[in-house]
Parts: structure tokens; C-alpha cells; sequence
């Protein structure tokens, strides 16, 4: 029986160069190669540019994301592995840790599709993974793709975070000097 169908939304168009570093784990080196398939051909359809780097594990994906926004010049970022359910509770901090680790570094302002992938099991990540069927890498591109149109869209910031006045220094008597 066939499920819903779901929108799919086109790529967005770009007039200037994009760049997307893909983190993979390939702790399941076939579902995270399909996975990764499914992404480049995503990134290339929008015609982008990728590069692409490996970390042990699911909870190691924010984290390079994280070292990569700060000291490199990437436009977004694709986060990609699997976490299949095992006989321990350690899949439920592994699948919370890092979603939750990369929706606060999306929170940031910080451009990820998350390709992170939570199962029960093999089958079903192997369906996931698959460009030619499910297709979650390339979904996950394509998120960050559309986040890196929306965050062109808005360009830079124009008006701070917090406090919408000037805060002074303890201790100024001058008035001249804030924070």
C-alpha cells in the first residue's frame, strides 16, 4: 500500500558560487555511501560545489560542522549518518545528542540539512539511504540548499540580538562608554 505523497519543493537558483561541506559517518559504509550519492547529485543539480569529510560517528557530526562554520568558509552544510536501534539505551542519546546538536547550530543561523538517519533497523536505513528510492541524502542537500537561499535572501544582519539599547559599564561615569 502506498503511503501519502509529499511536495517536493525545486532547487532554488543561485547567481553566485555555493559551497557545501557534506560530514559523513560511515560507521554503515554502504547505507552512508548510498547516502552520500544521493547528496552529490543534489548539490550538483543546483550546480554547487561540495567537499566532503568523515568523522567517526553520529555524535561527531555537529561537532565538525561546528569547527567548520568557525574556521572555514563553507555556505552550508549537509550532516549525514546512521543510528540504528540496538539492544542498549545508547541509541537514544546518539539519535537526541546529535539532532539535537545540529538543530541548535541551525538555531545559530548555521545552514544544515540533516541526513541524519534514526532507525530501527537495517532495512529500513537501507531504503532511506537508497538515491533510488527514499533518497534522504539528497533531501538533506536540498534542505541546505534552500536554507543557503533564505539566509541570501535576508543577507547579513541588520539589527542586533538582545538588548535594543546601549548598556553601560559598571562603574561609567561618562556615559560614553557600553558594552
Amino acid at each position: 500500500m502506498a503511503g501519502p505523497s509529499h511536495h517536493i519543493m525545486p532547487l532554488p537558483e543561485f547567481d553566485k558560487p555555493v559551497k557545501i561541506l557534506i560530514v559523513a559517518s560511515p560507521y554503515y559504509k554502504d547505507i552512508s555511501d548510498n547516502q552520500i550519492a544521493g547528496a552529490k547529485a543534489e548539490i550538483e543539480k543546483a550546480g554547487a560545489a561540495w567537499e566532503i569529510v568523515e568523522v567517526p560517528g553520529a555524535l561527531e557530526i555537529p561537532t565538525a560542522i561546528g569547527i567548520a562554520e568557525r574556521m572555514s568558509n563553507f555556505d552550508g552544510y549537509v550532516a549525514l549518518g546512521c543510528v540504528i536501534r540496538g539492544e542498549t539505551t545508547h541509541y537514544d542519546t546518539v539519535c537526541n545528542d546529535s539532532s539535537r546538536a545540529v538543530q541548535l547550530l541551525g538555531l545559530q543561523g548555521v545552514c544544515i540539512g540533516n541526513g541524519i538517519l534514526t532507525v530501527e533497523n537495517y532495512d529500513q536505513a537501507a531504503i532511506r539511504a537508497d538515491p533510488a528510492q527514499m533518497n534522504k541524502g539528497g533531501g538533506a542537500a536540498a534542505a541546505a540548499l534552500h536554507l543557503i537561499a533564505l539566509a541570501r535572501k535576508w543577507g547579513s544582519a541588520t539589527k542586533g540580538v538582545g538588548f535594543t539599547k546601549e548598556i553601560l559599564l559598571a562603574g561609567d561615569v561618562d556615559s560614553k562608554t557600553t558594552a
